[in-house]
């Protein structure tokens, strides 16, 4: 059922001075300009690898989901993993038949494609982004 590693989301507190340590330390040129999702309570961006891509993810105005993940990790750190699945729709009713907690109803995320978030105490500790790709 799962595709293609699509990104790792690191939740930061500042996507611009995230985005200056991958641009300084590690020399990545590709950083695409951030971009907001109201309704999801984020700012983003994209660092662009060779293979996958990092999305840097900051809370947007007041009960971003972001703030408690913050509050636990001041720093920012690891966020969730996500992998693309054909189906957005399918994959959500094959989670929750296999018992899977499932936090969202299928929605539009940073890519402009439907996904969904599975919780991570149903994956070892890790959040996992379920999202259709680009067509």
């Amino acid at each position: 059922m799962l595709g293609p590693l699509n990104h790792v989301g690191i939740a930061v507190p500042s996507i611009d001075a995230a985005a200056e340590v991958y641009k300084n330390l590690y020399g990545v040129v590709d950083i695409t300009d951030p971009g907001e999702l109201p309704a999801q309570g984020v700012r983003f961006c994209f660092v662009n690898l060779p293979n996958s891509q990092i999305e840097l993810i900051e809370p947007l105005g007041e009960n971003s989901p972001i703030d408690n993940f913050l509050i636990k990790n001041p720093k920012g750190g690891q966020h969730h993993v996500c992998f693309e699945v054909n189906d957005v729709h399918l994959a959500k009713k094959e989670m929750e038949e296999k018992g899977a907690k499932v936090l969202n109803e299928p929605r539009i995320g940073a890519h402009g494609t439907l996904v969904i978030f599975v919780h991570p105490k149903d994956s070892s500790g890790v959040l996992i982004e379920l999202m259709e790709p680009t067509r």
